[in-house]
């Protein structure tokens, strides 16, 4: 037998016992539990340790030709200390996991039923949250939303009187255009859309001529005082004129002899009617409603602002308990997540750590990590290792 033959013999009878150990620990053929157990718990420890073994048995005859013999040796023995130490940490650590994991599922599940019954809480209290806060908002300076609702009322309610009043003369000058007798229902709907928007535009002008008025700025006031003449003029001729018209009857029954009112007094009642409507529902509502419909239409925004101006904050569809309780179950959730994964993580880092600096020692004559490892943070980034390691060669060249 020559002596490569010699060596391999001799070589393959070393590692028979390192072979049956990974067998054993391997597990195969053995039932499903203890095959998980084996491997769970003894795979990992023993490849540690036989790296430890043969990195030791490599570094003795290094021994002679080192500098700081007894500063290897102690550090030799501190490795296997921390092998040691993170072997019986990784054994815990899978425990400590589990009764982690176990602690952070019923924390879900109590999240989860909290979270619901909270849930129903908001929504049975909702509608009176809802009325709440309508009634702040009523009593406390803000957007005014009643005089808003009121002048789009009185707007509609004016259109469908003047729709009524007109709807007659109408159909009467549509059918001699025409030429075919038109029906109440194709007229009645189209002319309350359009005496809707000439009330709606009766208001914007008598709005934008309050607002000339109120800043003195005279040239808007002359302009926007002709458009309001020329407003009144078309409302007074075509709407409270046939208003007073259809009122005519009733002042002949109230009245001796012949009644006859003439133009001028029609005008001058239609005139002073549409000054007493407008006046009384100007000062009501429609002088707080109308700037604030006219933002909402040229989209410059309304937003609720106090009295000194600043910005109040509108209805919420949740209340602030528990968008706060929701903040903190969501906080709850990531530090619980970063808990279960150092749990996770750090007890098997911690053995392949302890073995690598077997061999950083055998190469470097230093630790590659520093244990014990507490958390995820303390995991190095593998650039940050390799520079460390590229320091310390320049530190003991010089």
């Amino acid at each position: 037998m020559n002596q490569d033959a010699q060596f391999w013999i001799e070589t393959i009878a070393l590692w028979q016992p390192v072979t049956r150990a990974f067998l054993f620990a391997w597990g195969a053929g053995d039932p499903f539990w203890l095959l998980a157990m084996k491997r769970l718990f003894l795979l990992m420890p023993l490849g540690a340790v036989v790296l430890g073994y043969w990195t030791s048995v490599l570094s003795v005859p290094t021994i002679v030709v080192r500098a700081k013999r007894r500063t290897f040796v102690s550090l030799v023995l501190v490795t296997w200390w921390d092998l040691a130490r993170a072997i019986f940490t990784f054994w815990g650590g899978v425990f400590r996991f589990l009764v982690r994991l176990v602690i952070s599922l019923l924390g879900a599940c109590q999240m989860i039923l909290v979270g619901v019954w909270a849930v129903v809480q908001e929504l049975i209290a909702l509608p009176l949250r809802m009325i709440r806060s309508v009634g702040s908002n009523v009593l406390q300076p803000g957007i005014p939303w009643i005089a808003v609702g009121m002048t789009f009322f009185w707007c509609v309610f004016e259109a469908m009187i003047f729709t009524y009043v007109m709807t007659s003369l109408v159909i009467d000058t549509l059918s001699n255009l025409a030429g075919t007798e038109m029906t109440e229902t194709a007229v009645r709907i189209p002319l309350f859309l359009f005496m809707l928007f000439i009330v709606l535009g009766s208001y914007a002008v008598l709005s934008t001529w309050a607002a000339a008025l109120k800043s003195r700025d005279w040239p808007t006031i002359v302009k926007i005082g002709v458009m309001e003449l020329v407003a009144m003029f078309v409302e007074v001729v075509f709407l409270y004129r046939e208003f007073v018209d259809a009122l005519v009857p009733w002042f002949a029954q109230h009245s001796s002899g012949n009644f006859d009112l003439g133009i001028v007094g029609t005008l001058v009642i239609a005139g002073v009617t549409w000054l007493g409507i407008r006046s009384m529902t100007w000062f009501l509502f429609a002088s707080s409603g109308t700037p604030t419909m006219m933002a909402i239409i040229q989209r410059q925004g309304v937003g609720n602002r106090d009295a000194a101006g600043e910005a109040q904050p509108g209805f919420k569809f949740f209340s602030d308990n528990f968008a706060g309780q929701l903040r903190n179950e969501f906080q709850w959730v990531g530090a619980e997540g970063e808990r279960l994964l150092e749990s996770f993580l750090v007890p098997p880092m911690q053995v392949v750590a302890a073995a690598l600096n077997f061999v950083t020692l055998l190469v470097s004559n230093r630790h590659f990590i520093d244990l014990p490892l507490q958390k995820v943070e303390d995991f190095k980034d593998a650039r940050l290792l390799v520079a460390e390691l590229n320091n310390a060669r320049v530190r003991k060249a010089a």
